[in-house]
């Protein structure tokens, strides 16, 4: 018996002693419910995704995880566990959150007006989306800087390591590049100290890296999209990623940087567009949404992502960090189930405070702003019906398992402690109680905002 029929005879005598579909089984050990079926279709998986089942089985009563693994030959023996969750790192409970949340458009409406503080220069307006997910923030940004500034030309460029955001953000990028043509878009995966520059620190990896500049024809959304929806290929090739060893965060294998415009405007964009080695690494807004993990040290926060964009602040330049804050309904549910977790161990004052001493002499060139409440803090919601929360046996299972989504996602609890918890009910009653309780479901996000002061 090869490695993957042993795996599958392992999930299948699971489900016959739990008396649980396959799906099921899918769902609840790896968030993917046709998952076991790919494997019965000859589909591969990773060692990291069969220790997340054996640790499901484990959880449930089953032989340890020890034991299972020790019957797969190709497994090597596992590191030492430890503690890996980046914000964007789950698709599905990613997209859910996004789509069940209001979150995404509450920080592109604040980041469309902290841009209207800034001082832009000819040729360009010159954003940066410091980890763009899926384009939700992204696309409603750039309505926004439509709207105050119509025939500017933007120079954006997105970071964003997950191929599959990569491909959902493009996707809706068709109709901002046929409202506003003088657009410069980038996306690439490169680190956050790299990105500005466009250029990777290492020579290797310098060499290796993939420039892609595609002028798309024609001046509808339909023309674009199409055009864009030709990249797949590229994007599979080329936008793929490992996991750091040291930090367990994701790495680009290869450097990409791609860059679309339309050919109609390239003579308008000349100046704007970047060239290889030779791209302006200085930004009028930077935003960073989410870049780091809650119990991330300090020093990575802000050594690796924070200060570098910093640094690539224009005169009159403003960055805006938003990150989870806590106190708040799903910390409430999250609780009841972790007594005592807390997760948001610094607090933006604590991060500004960091890049100022890593600035050393420099940090006089730059405002650290002392935001109050109203402005440093924000909620948003869980989205529900409108009468749905007010009668107990009104609220559905769809509703109670986003909202536990979003408590668990926001609260970055990593898979292994949430498979100990899912095989009963308990953590859905508890969901559904302080959904009564409170009418809704929030949660609060800090802002801190840096800008750089003008040269006299």
């Amino acid at each position: 018996m090869d490695d993957a029929q042993t795996l599958l005879q392992q999930i299948e005598d699971t489900c016959r002693r739990l008396k649980m579909a396959q799906t099921t089984f899918g769902r609840l050990a790896v968030n993917d419910g046709k998952f076991v079926s790919r494997l019965q279709q000859g589909g591969r998986t990773t060692i990291q995704t069969v220790e997340r089942v054996h640790r499901f089985i484990e959880a449930q009563g089953g032989e340890s995880a020890t034991t299972l693994r020790s019957a797969i030959k190709g497994l090597r023996a596992p590191s030492p566990p430890r503690e890996e969750f980046r914000f964007y790192g789950n698709r599905q409970k990613y997209l859910m959150f996004v789509n069940t949340t209001s979150e995404k458009q509450r920080i592109a409406d604040r980041a469309v007006a902290e841009m209207a503080e800034t001082q832009p220069r000819s040729p360009a307006i010159r954003f940066l989306d410091g980890g763009s997910g899926d384009g939700t923030a992204l696309s409603r940004i750039l309505r926004g800087m439509h709207r105050q500034r119509p025939h500017v030309p933007i120079y954006v460029v997105a970071k964003e390591i997950s191929m599959e955001n990569v491909r959902l953000a493009l996707e809706k990028m068709p109709d901002r590049l046929q409202e506003h043509p003088e657009t410069v878009l980038v996306m690439t995966n490169l680190k956050y100290g790299e990105t500005p520059s466009l250029q990777p620190e290492n020579p290797n990896a310098a060499s290796a890296m993939v420039w892609q500049e595609v002028a798309l024809e024609g001046t509808t959304a339909g023309d674009f999209e199409e055009q864009i929806a030709q990249l797949d290929p590229f994007l599979e090739k080329y936008w793929q990623a490992t996991i750091s060893n040291a930090s367990g965060n994701p790495l680009y294998k290869t450097p990409v940087v791609l860059i679309l415009y339309r050919r109609d405007h390239r003579f308008l964009l000349e100046q704007v567009i970047p060239r290889r080695g030779y791209a302006e690494a200085e930004f009028d807004f930077i935003l960073l949404s989410q870049p780091y993990r809650a119990r991330a040290p300090m020093e990575f926060k802000t050594s690796k992502i924070v200060t570098p964009l910093v640094r690539a602040l224009r005169p009159n330049g403003r960055l805006m960090g938003v990150q989870s804050h806590g106190d708040n309904p799903g910390m409430e549910i999250i609780r009841s189930i972790w007594p005592g977790e807390d997760p948001f161990i610094h607090s933006t004052g604590d991060i500004m405070q960091s890049v100022a001493e890593e600035l050393g002499i420099h940090a006089r060139d730059y405002r650290f702003h002392d935001l109050p409440d109203d402005k440093r803090f924000f909620q948003y919601d869980v989205r529900t019906l409108p009468t749905e929360i007010n009668d107990p046996g009104a609220i559905g299972s769809s509703t109670v398992f986003a909202a536990w989504n979003a408590a668990s996602y926001v609260a970055q609890i990593d898979d292994a402690r949430l498979s100990q918890v899912i095989g009963n009910d308990a953590y859905l009653e508890q969901t559904h109680s302080v959904l009564l309780k409170h009418q809704k479901l929030w949660f609060n996000d800090e802002i801190f905002v840096i800008s750089k002061t003008p040269q006299v």
